[in-house]
């Protein structure tokens, strides 16, 4: 190959390197987007029984009635006893409810843990606003130690404008607790049981 060939090839090869480079740097970028991506994506339209939040309920209460019921797990290596105070409540669309959730740590250490939720049918969770809750609040609880924690939620009226909703009567709303690897942070379950609401 002569010296002008071999010229005349390094610009093409320092161009590939770079779009090389450059590739890789978007794919790396793209996934680490993708998460967030999907989180909003979810929280905007409800999708994969994700939940809506508010800061109040409507004001506009309708005569129609769905029954939430309210399930319960935790995660393994968790030694907590989680379950809801009550299995059901029948409520009219618009209309806000308080329920509990109690945990028990069952175990003879201190331990911390902190909820996952989701919806189903999955296509309520546009519709599910949360008013306050517990989910991804890390709470410690201490050998032997309970706690309740609230859930304030309503069904929004806007579901009453969606056809693919017109037979749905009832809706399951699902936490499980799992373990967090980290010391007890500011907020324990032992400062949330002294208040009537609980974090969103």
């Amino acid at each position: 190959m002569s010296s002008l060939q071999k010229n005349s090839a390094r610009p093409r090869t320092k161009l590939t390197a770079y779009l090389a480079t450059a590739v890789v740097a978007l794919m790396l970028g793209a996934s680490y987007a993708a998460v967030p991506l999907y989180k909003l994506f979810c929280a905007a339209t409800g999708y994969d029984g994700t939940t809506q939040r508010a800061d109040a309920a409507p004001g506009q209460i309708l005569d129609r009635d769905v029954t939430v019921r309210f399930n319960a797990d935790v995660g393994q290596g968790l030694r907590w006893k989680f379950q809801p105070v009550q299995r059901d409540i029948t409520l009219k669309v618009g209309e806000e409810a308080l329920v509990y959730y109690r945990a028990t740590n069952v175990s003879d250490q201190t331990i911390v843990g902190m909820a996952t939720f989701n919806v189903t049918p999955d296509k309520a969770g546009q519709y599910f606003d949360k008013i306050a809750c517990f989910c991804f609040t890390e709470q410690s609880l201490a050998p032997g130690q309970s706690i309740d924690m609230p859930v304030s939620f309503f069904v929004d009226p806007r579901i009453a404008q969606d056809r693919n909703l017109d037979d749905l009567t009832d809706i399951a709303l699902s936490y499980t607790f799992f373990p967090v690897d980290k010391p007890a942070p500011r907020t324990t379950a032992a400062a949330l049981s002294k208040s009537d609401t609980g974090v969103n």
